[in-house]
């Protein structure tokens, strides 16, 4: 079930029949569509799973909230501020409500860099004073759990687990409203993740931030979502509260998604191979009549 309980929240970014397309790199061809007239809301104190395999186009949608990404068409309005095309200024100045947490902890953080330096960069940008600042980091560290001397540590003495810690702690630096949380737990092993999942579930209690939580794992969305999108081919196919997308999905899509979660039983397992080998054959079918590559 669903650690988190579903309840209606006025949304404050919403995404309006977006496109994402990126030149071809050959000559007058048409350009990639990665996105397609794509419909999501996120409220205050909520979080939206956003879910599908590689290449599906979720971490695409994550970046055009981001402004990494090239809007075509659509509108994204975050608290009543049309962002599609914010210019770098505007962006600068979304990034006090705006942040993001990357994917991988050995990548994200800069190795060059103490953990007190690297928490310090976005409130110094934002011109806060260095006493005030200091201050800051230390309440940050003690916010994901880690010992005040990591201030003077860098991040190759961490785990991936702390340094994970870390990326989240400079995301909350400036206090956001919105976190976009890139496929934060799937470079861990598993009892790591789960102690990073009831981490951000414990920072939500605390401070109500917001999440777009991208990820490939039925499990980890059901974990840590209110409701859930899942993405194929660039659309949305199926949207809806945590518990029922991710336990009683109806989108043959969906399914085969969540028979591909393993299960400790042999028996059973061998079942949910089958079963989505089946509906994998039955989706090929109906691409191949739509002329579509599954």
């Amino acid at each position: 079930m669903s650690t988190v309980e579903v309840q209606e929240i006025a949304p404050f970014l919403t995404v309006e029949n977006l496109v994402v397309e990126y030149p071809s790199k050959k000559f007058r061809a048409k350009p990639f569509r990665a996105l397609t007239d794509i419909n999501i809301s996120i409220g205050q104190g909520e979080t939206l799973g956003l879910v599908g395999e590689s290449g599906s186009g979720k971490t695409t949608l994550g970046r055009a909230v981001l402004g990494l990404a090239p809007v075509a068409a659509g509108r994204i309005t975050f608290e009543g501020r049309d962002i599609s095309h914010a210019t770098r200024k505007q962006r600068r100045s979304l990034s006090r409500d705006l942040q993001v947490v990357f994917q991988d902890p050995y990548t994200s953080l800069n190795p060059a860099l103490e953990i007190g330096a690297i928490l310090a960069e976005p409130l110094g940008v934002q011109g806060l004073e260095q006493t005030a600042a200091r201050k800051r980091v230390k309440e940050l560290l003690d916010q994901v759990g880690l010992p005040s001397d990591a201030i003077h540590r860098l991040p190759r003495e961490f785990s991936g687990g702390q340094r994970q810690r870390v990326a989240i702690a400079r995301a909350l630096a400036l206090s956001p409203k919105l976190i976009v949380c890139d496929e934060p737990v799937s470079a861990l092993d598993l009892s790591t993740q789960a102690r990073v999942l009831d981490l951000f579930l414990q920072i939500q209690k605390d401070t109500g931030v917001s999440y777009l939580f991208v990820s490939h794992d039925l499990d980890v969305v059901r974990h840590i979502s209110h409701r859930v999108a899942v993405m194929y081919h660039g659309e949305i196919v199926e949207e809806g509260p945590a518990d029922v997308v991710t336990l009683d999905p109806e989108h043959p899509y969906t399914q085969r998604l969540l028979l591909a979660s393993p299960v400790p039983d042999p028996d059973r397992q061998e079942q949910r191979r089958a079963d989505r080998h089946r509906l994998l054959d039955i989706q090929r079918h109906q691409n191949e009549q739509a002329g579509v590559s599954a």
